[in-house]
């Protein structure tokens, strides 16, 4: 059984949402209670798993707290740490050996995956997007639309 076996029967076996666009290339949807949901590649090379899962956009404001949070989370994480793109967008990554994979580790790298940007998100949100989110409460209130997804940040976006 091949790696890319492996991996898509261990995405059926869990009943995830995913895609094969190509050939042992795994686009997975991983649904998230913080974040709504963490897109997530599982990529086959000749000798390696290749890792990639969206979490953020670049920050807009407090650059050093936000990337300071990411490093120190990386010295405490399993099989993927936060990167960056060209755009500064934010990404978890990491690469296994192929001899390593099993339907075992296949789920443990995705509850991985969704449990560091499902639980980091908040967080990177609040540092690196304050104002903005601020911004987003007073003009949905203005505007009488719902801050039911901004409730993460009530405490501090809530102009009272």
């Amino acid at each position: 059984m091949t790696a890319g076996d492996v991996i898509r029967t261990a995405l059926v076996e869990a009943g995830l949402d995913f895609a094969e666009p190509q050939p042992e290339q795994f686009f997975v949807k991983l649904p998230g209670t913080h974040k709504l949901f963490t897109n997530c590649w599982l990529i086959v090379g000749q000798h390696g798993l290749l890792i990639e899962a969206f979490v953020c956009r670049k920050p807009d404001e407090n650059h050093e707290d936000f990337y300071a949070f990411m490093l120190r989370r990386n010295s405490k994480m399993y099989a993927v740490s936060f990167a960056l793109d060209k755009a500064g967008d934010v990404y978890l990554v990491g690469r296994l050996p192929l001899g390593g994979i099993t339907p075992e580790e296949v789920d443990v790298l995705l509850g991985s995956v969704l449990q560091y940007s499902d639980e980091s998100f908040d967080l990177l949100l609040e540092i690196g997007f304050v104002t903005s989110i601020r911004k987003e409460w007073a003009w949905r209130e203005k505007r009488g639309e719902s801050t039911a997804n901004l409730q993460a940040f009530a405490r501090f976006a809530r102009p009272d």
